[in-house]
């Protein structure tokens, strides 16, 4: 299916989520595909964590979202993020991850007021948020970015230097590494999808016996809503859903990850 083809279809199946009785209803269906998912792989659906994405979504839609019960929100440009962390400030208990790439000079906004980010493939990136992490006397959890789909379009780390990259990650005592992180081919065939998620989890799978001590690789980020049942299915941790929560987007997700930030 052509991706222009496959985004109308996507539109048609998620309507704009307009109420917090929409946002419950959506949730629901969604924690059930997981649910089922897990079912059909032996897992138990308490660990794979669902974290709504919110971007482009006005602050008074994310308040909706908040109250039928979401307590993270997943966002992909810093800016963006940091000013509806200003605004939503009174919910104490909103926690808010950057899942998008960062540029060196965004690094402070993170810094500031992420509780994880998801997108890490440099050491440049790297420097630049442990800098600001002292200054603000915080740390942050982070998840190493792996283009496993080979992508030129897409950010993340080329799988076979993801060992050497992570052996220098434990000089960034700000940075707690939990995990990895990938996006798919942007596809509704299973049979292309499926092999990034696979590549993923070996890839987990054969570090864990070199990775530093400090270096925890349990998280798995991967799926979004048209294939986060694959990716539970292959060992997600961690789904990034969106349109199947908030209602389809008006711009694809390669205006997100394109080859230079917009």
């Amino acid at each position: 299916m052509q991706q222009s083809s496959l985004r109308h279809e996507l539109h048609n199946r998620w309507p704009q989520a307009e109420t917090v009785s929409d946002f419950e209803h959506n949730l629901k269906a969604v924690h059930a595909r997981i649910a089922a998912a897990c079912e059909r792989a032996g897992r138990d659906p308490a660990g794979v964590r669902l974290l709504p994405i919110s971007k482009t979504k006005p602050e008074p839609t994310l308040r909706m979202a908040y109250a039928a019960g979401c307590r993270y929100f997943g966002e992909n440009k810093p800016q963006e993020a940091y000013r509806k962390w200003e605004a939503m400030q009174d919910l104490s208990d909103l926690r808010w991850s950057v899942v998008g790439h960062l540029q060196t000079n965004k690094a402070k906004l993170v810094a500031r007021f992420a509780t994880e980010f998801q997108a890490l493939d440099s050491l440049r990136v790297a420097e630049a948020l442990e800098r600001r992490l002292q200054m603000e006397g915080r740390s942050l959890d982070v998840l190493v970015q792996v283009n496993t789909s080979g992508e030129e379009s897409k950010f993340g780390l080329p799988p076979d230097n993801v060992a050497a990259f992570l052996r220098e990650l434990p000089a960034f005592s700000a940075l707690r590494v939990r995990g990895l992180m990938t996006l798919a081919v942007f596809s509704s065939d299973a049979q292309q999808v499926r092999p990034c998620f696979v590549r993923l989890r070996e890839l987990r799978d054969r570090l864990r016996q070199e990775a530093p001590a400090d270096v925890s690789l349990e998280e798995l980020s991967m799926g979004m809503s048209g294939d986060f049942e694959i990716a539970i299915e292959e060992g997600a941790t961690i789904v990034r859903v969106g349109q199947a929560i908030f209602g389809a987007r008006a711009t694809p997700d390669s205006h997100y990850w394109p080859s230079g930030e917009k």
